[in-house]
């Protein structure tokens, strides 16, 4: 009788053990989840670390939408082995960049891509921009906005 008795106690300390066991590892994926802009800046920095440089061009400036991003979001297009690639990059993260944003449509920019996915591509990233000279088209812009607005010599006379 102590045979059975033994091989219950060890059934049910086995189990207690298991059921112990996958408590402890759900908790543990729990706590080690990644959150949204966790997950979207090792994207980044993982395109960065694999990525091919290739020249694109920077389409359009996307505000943010109510239920979007929280910062603008440049669309920019390249491509990559004949095929053209469109993509866009929410730079909310990225604030030196946001602040530019407005000012960058219709330049040209180096991009990163994932060679093993030519779709998983960058602009910027914490350790990189593709985006040259981003003062520079701040104020190239603000001048010709500039000149747009105030009467040339010959309309005043």
């Amino acid at each position: 009788m102590t045979f059975s008795k033994d091989l219950g106690i060890a059934v049910v300390g086995s189990a207690v053990a298991a059921l112990a066991g996958a408590w402890a590892w759900k908790a543990v994926r729990q706590w080690r989840r990644k959150g949204p802009d966790e997950i979207e800046r090792l994207r980044r920095m993982n395109v960065n670390a694999c990525g091919r440089i290739i020249q694109g061009r920077i389409v359009e400036v996307a505000e943010p939408q109510p239920n979007g991003p929280a910062g603008p979001v440049l669309l920019y297009d390249y491509e990559v082995a004949g095929v053209t690639y469109e993509a866009a990059q929410d730079l909310s993260a990225l604030p030196e960049i946001a602040a530019a944003a407005p000012y960058l449509p219709g330049q040209t920019t180096n991009i990163k891509y994932d060679p093993k996915q030519p779709t998983n591509s960058i602009l910027a990233c914490e350790a990189w921009c593709g985006i040259p000279d981003l003062e520079p088209n701040r104020n190239l812009f603000l001048e010709r906005q500039k000149e747009s607005v105030e009467p040339s010599a010959n309309e005043t006379s």
